[in-house]
C-alpha cells in the first residue's frame, strides 16, 4: 500500500507536508515528499488533506468495564470502586469478550493500534477471562499487551476488595507464570506480549508485590501497577506501610525501565525525580483521573526528570468514552491548566499517545513513529471538512480541533477501519450485546 498526499507527522522530529509512505507487508518501506517513485503493485490510498501519524498506544485500560458504564459517576475512586466491585464479582468469559471487544473496537476508531489491558478481577466461577480478552485484540485486530493482574489482600486482612474476589497469591503466581507459558511472544513484530500487574498497595500483599517482580524480571516480562492516585492511597500507605506509595512499592523490587504504574499523581518533587531517575514508565490518564476528581499528574515535570510517559484511556467504569484522541486533547488542557501554555504542547502531546507510549512498553524499536522499517501501525485522519480545513497547523487540529473522522487505520499493514468505521467486527452487533450483558450483570449484584 501507498499512502500520499498526506501531511506525515514522524514524530522523530521531521513533517512531510503532501508526503508519502509505503507499506511493504506488516513493515514501512518508505517515507519521502511528493508522491511515491514506485506505485506497481501498490494499492495506492490518495490522502489530500489528510494527516498520517503513528498508531496511538494505550499503556493503561481495563477492557472489561465497558460492559459496567455509568455507575458511581459522581463519586470518588474508594467510594466508585466499593460501588462497582459487586457488579465486577459476577463476569466471566462472555462478559469479558463482550467488553473487551466493544472497548478495543472504540479505541481502533480513535487511532488506537497498540492497546495494555490491566485485568485483575477473576471470579472463581468465570472461567477463563484472560483467554477471553485475548480472543477479543485478535478478532480486532489491535497489538495487545493484556496484563495478568492480581489481588490478594481483601477486607478480612484490611485490603478494600471484597474477600470473595481476591485469590490466593500462589494461585496468582502459578497462574501468572501459566499466562506468560501460553500468550508471551517476544519475537520481533510480536503482537501478544504479556505483562504481570498486581492492582494496587490496597489490594494486594507486600509479599505478592515482592513474588511478582521476580516472576516477571525471571520470565523476562515486565512489570505494571497502580500507584499514586489518590490522598487516600497515600493515607493509607503512610498508616499501614510508614512511607509513601513510592517509597513502599521501591522497597518490594517495583521501579526500573521495566516497570509501569498506572496514575502518578500525587508526588512531591523527590518521588518525581525517582522516577525519572530509574526510567520508570507512567500511564498518564487525564479524563479518568478528571472524572474521579483524582488530581492532574505532573506530566511536564516526570518527562524533564527523565520518566517515560505515556497514555492511556483507563477502564470504560471511569472514562464512558474510551477515547484515546480525548487523552491527547485533556493531556494538552489539563497541563496547562495548571503550568501555563508552554507546559506542554501539542507536538508533546502527540508524542505521549504515540512513541511515549511505545517507550513505555518497550517497544520504541518497533512501533510509535513513522520510519523505515518499523511496523505498519499507522493512523490517517481527515481534516479536509468543516472541524479543521481552515486550522493552520494540522497538528494542532487533530490535538486541540474537534475528533476528525478517521479515514485509515492500519495495524501490522493490516486495514482494521476504513472511513470511520471498523472493518474486523460488527460493531452495531457488539453493541447490542453489551448493552445485554451490562443488565445482567446489574441483575447478578441486585
Amino acid at each position: 500500500m501507498i499512502i500520499e498526499n498526506a501531511h506525515v507527522v514522524t514524530v522523530t522530529g521531521a513533517e512531510i507536508a503532501g508526503g508519502h509512505v509505503v507499506v511493504e507487508g506488516n513493515r514501512i518501506a518508505a517515507v519521502g515528499a511528493g508522491p511515491a517513485p514506485d506505485r506497481e503493485g501498490h494499492d495506492v490510498v490518495d490522502a489530500r488533506g489528510g494527516l498520517l501519524t503513528p498508531g496511538f498506544v494505550n499503556t493503561h485500560n481495563h477492557l472489561y468495564q465497558w460492559v459496567t458504564r455509568g455507575l458511581a459517576v459522581d463519586a470518588t475512586l474508594f467510594e466508585w470502586l466499593t460501588t462497582l466491585y459487586p457488579v465486577w464479582a459476577g463476569i466471566d468469559e462472555h462478559a469479558v469478550h463482550t467488553g473487551a471487544t466493544g472497548a478495543l473496537s472504540q479505541l481502533a476508531l480513535t487511532g488506537c493500534t497498540t492497546s495494555t489491558d490491566h485485568h485483575y478481577v477473576f471470579p472463581r466461577e468465570g472461567g477463563d477471562v484472560f483467554a477471553a480478552e485475548i480472543r477479543a485484540a485478535a478478532e480486532v485486530g489491535l497489538r495487545f499487551h493484556p496484563c495478568r493482574g492480581s489481588m490478594d489482600l481483601g477486607q478480612k486482612d484490611g485490603g478494600l476488595p471484597p474477600d470473595h474476589v481476591v485469590e490466593d497469591r500462589d494461585a496468582v503466581l502459578a497462574a501468572s507464570e501459566a499466562a506468560i507459558d501460553r500468550w508471551h511472544d517476544a519475537s520481533p513484530g510480536s503482537m501478544l506480549q504479556v505483562a504481570l500487574a498486581p492492582c494496587s498497595p490496597f489490594s494486594v500483599t507486600g509479599d505478592l508485590m515482592r513474588e511478582s517482580a521476580e516472576l516477571a524480571r525471571r520470565r523476562g516480562v515486565r512489570l505494571h501497577t497502580h500507584l499514586a492516585e489518590t490522598l487516600d492511597e497515600e493515607d493509607f500507605c503512610r498508616e499501614r506501610f510508614g512511607c509513601s506509595p513510592l517509597e513502599y512499592v521501591e522497597g518490594l523490587g517495583w521501579t526500573g525501565d521495566d516497570v509501569w504504574f498506572a496514575h502518578a499523581i500525587h508526588l512531591d518533587d523527590p518521588a518525581v525525580k525517582r522516577i525519572g531517575a530509574t526510567r520508570t514508565g507512567v500511564a498518564h490518564c487525564p479524563s479518568s483521573n478528571a472524572r474521579l476528581g483524582a488530581g492532574i499528574a505532573r506530566t511536564r515535570d516526570l518527562r524533564d526528570a527523565g520518566a517515560r510517559v505515556g497514555l492511556g484511556v483507563d477502564g470504560a467504569a471511569s472514562n464512558e468514552a474510551g477515547s484515546l484522541l480525548e487523552e491527547v486533547r485533556h493531556a494538552v488542557l489539563f497541563a496547562r491548566a495548571v503550568g501555563g501554555p508552554t507546559a506542554l504542547t501539542v507536538r508533546d502531546a502527540l508524542e505521549l499517545a504515540t512513541l511515549g507510549g511505545a517507550r513505555v512498553l518497550g517497544r520504541q524499536d518497533e512501533i510509535g513513529s513513522i520510519e523505515i522499517g518499523k511496523l505498519a501501525d499507522l493512523a490517517l485522519w481527515g481534516l479536509d471538512g468543516l472541524g479543521h480545513a481552515d486550522v493552520a497547523d494540522p497538528v494542532a487540529a487533530l490535538v486541540l480541533g474537534s475528533p476528525p473522522p478517521l479515514d485509515l487505520l492500519l495495524v501490522n499493514g493490516r486495514p482494521v477501519v476504513e472511513h470511520d468505521r471498523v472493518v474486523t467486527v460488527d460493531t452495531d452487533a457488539v453493541a447490542r450485546e453489551c448493552a445485554r450483558v451490562h443488565r445482567t450483570l446489574l441483575e447478578k449484584a441486585s
